[in-house]
Formats: C-alpha cells, structure tokens, sequence
C-alpha cells in the first residue's frame, strides 16, 4: 500500500507539470496511469477496512515475531551447546594429554632405573667374576706349593734336596704373588661394597618415591573427602558465587581457619559439654562435620534441591 501510494504521488507530480506545459495528450496517459494506480490502492486498503483484519495482522505478525525469537532461541542454545560441547572436548583433550604425559614420564622413569639397575647388575656380575678368578688364582697357588712340597719330599727319598735358594726363590714369588691376589681381593670387595651401597640406595630412592606417591593419594582422597563434606554442608561453591546467601554461614562455620581467637573461642565453647563416652545424658565431641542424612520423603527433597 505504502508503495503504491507513493506511485500514485509520483503521477500526481506529473499531472500537474504535464497541464502546467499543456501536453494534453501527456496528461491524459498520465491521468490513466493515476487511475490505475488509485484502483489498485483501492483493492489493497479495502480488507484493511474490514472488521477484525487489523487484529488477524498483529497476530499474524505476533505470531511471526514469536516464530523468529523462538529461532534465535533455538540457534542461541544450539550455540551455547557446541561450545559447551567443544568446551567439554577440550578438558577432556587436556586431561588425556596430561594422563598420557605421567604415563610417559613414568614408563621412562622406570626405564631408567631398570637401565641403571641393569648397569649395577653388569658391573657387580663383572667384580664377582673378578672375584671368582682371583679365588681360583689363590687356588691354583696353594695347589702349586702343595704340589711342590710333594715333588720335594719324593726327590728327598731319592737323595736329591735342592738348594736353599731355590726355597728362597720360589717362597719369594709365591708370597709376591699372594700379597698381589689380596690386594686385589680387597680392590674386588671394596668395589662390591659400594655397587651394594648404590643399589640399596637406589631402592631406598624408589621406596621414598612410592611412598611419596602413595602419600600424594592419600592427600588427595582425604581433599575430595572435604570438598565432598563442605558442598554437602555449604554447596557446592562452583553452583553459589561468593555473594550468595549461604556465604555468612560458610564464613562463620570456616572462620576458626582464618582466626587463632576463633579457634580458641570454639573450643572453648565445645570444651564446656565434654563428657565421658558412656556418660547418660550426653555423647562425646564427633571428630568431624556431623553430615545431614538423606531426605524420609519426595517433599523433603524436593526441598533440598
């Protein structure tokens, strides 16, 4: 209609320059497109004149707007639900990354002390091999005097004694040798001693890091077993920003953490209701957070959620 009218406008614009020239037979076509157009006017506007047209179009138009929020809603929630999406893939991503990483690290420690273990194994199997062989020197030594002592005693039956240099000699090279198997006896051992030393203390280290370890578990169970209790007694403080109304309370049950006096003042108070473990009319102190128990019924909680 609004487009029309404004055809309509333009022709009139026309009429009146055309008959202000006196081009007659440019008015008249002009004129006829005028007619025309007003016709057309005219069959637009008139449902607008009809009862109730006015309101099918606001709600038509309603109806419309409605359709076009709804699928901006759509679209918004779709949005927000793939970078949630992707938000979620991404910490699952990391978390993988990370336990794939302590995999890796782990895997070469490991490897590093079964290397070096092995290393320790190689050199401590070489000194007991040394060892070993300077054992079946000193032996081959002891079984060359007692030989000698025999071959001497039969060439004594038969007369023969050899010369005291001869003794001499041979008591001198064998206690040479001797001093030279001992020293390396010594050498050997000490050897052993200290790869004993270093593998002990290399088992010592993996003990402390076990330990570590297993402590770190611990700490870490002990944490979640708090952050359990606290979201159990004060919410979850992902879910209530720090201006919720739980936060007074969760400030005034938390301040004996904050505050030696506080501290010293709860005790205080509680210390006033000790009593024996079998005392009739009281109970003793619970060594934690006294945890609420779980809703009887469907409309407790539905009150708690």
């Amino acid at each position: 209609a609004l487009g029309r009218v404004a055809r309509l406008a333009a022709l009139c614009r026309a009429l009146r320059r055309r008959e202000a020239e006196g081009d007659e037979a440019g008015w008249a076509h002009a004129q006829e497109e005028a007619e025309a157009a007003r016709r057309e006017l005219r069959e637009i506007v008139r449902p607008l004149r009809e009862p109730g047209y006015r309101e099918a179009l606001r709600r038509k138009a309603e109806r419309a707007r409605k359709r076009r929020l709804r699928l901006q809603r759509r679209k918004q929630e779709a949005k927000a639900a793939k970078e949630e999406e992707a938000a979620r893939a991404a910490e699952r991503e990391a978390k993988i990354d990370q336990w794939r990483a302590k995999c890796i690290q782990e895997v070469e420690e490991k490897n590093r002390e079964r290397e070096l273990k092995a290393a320790a194994d190689s050199v401590l199997s070489e000194v007991r091999k040394k060892q070993a062989d300077t054992k079946r020197m000193v032996d081959i030594l002891c079984a060359l005097e007692k030989l000698r002592k025999l071959r001497k005693e039969a060439a004594a039956r038969k007369g023969v004694c050899p010369p005291p240099s001869a003794d001499e000699a041979f008591e001198n090279q064998v206690e040479s040798l001797k001093t030279l198997l001992k020293n390396r006896t010594e050498l050997y051992e000490a050897e052993e001693r200290a790869l004993r030393v270093m593998l002990e203390g290399e088992q010592e280290e993996e003990r402390k890091r076990e330990m570590e370890k297993k402590q770190k578990k611990e700490r870490e169970k002990l944490l979640q077993q708090k952050l359990e209790i606290d979201s159990k007694l004060f919410g979850d403080p992902d879910e209530f920003p720090l201006a919720h109304l739980l936060q007074p309370f969760r400030e005034y049950y938390l301040q004996a953490e904050h505050s030696v006096a506080a501290l010293i003042q709860i005790r205080h108070e509680w210390d006033q209701f000790l009593v024996p473990a079998d005392h009739p009319e009281g109970s003793c102190i619970p060594p934690g957070w006294v945890l609420p128990s779980l809703p009887t019924n469907d409309t407790w909680a539905t009150a708690v959620r």
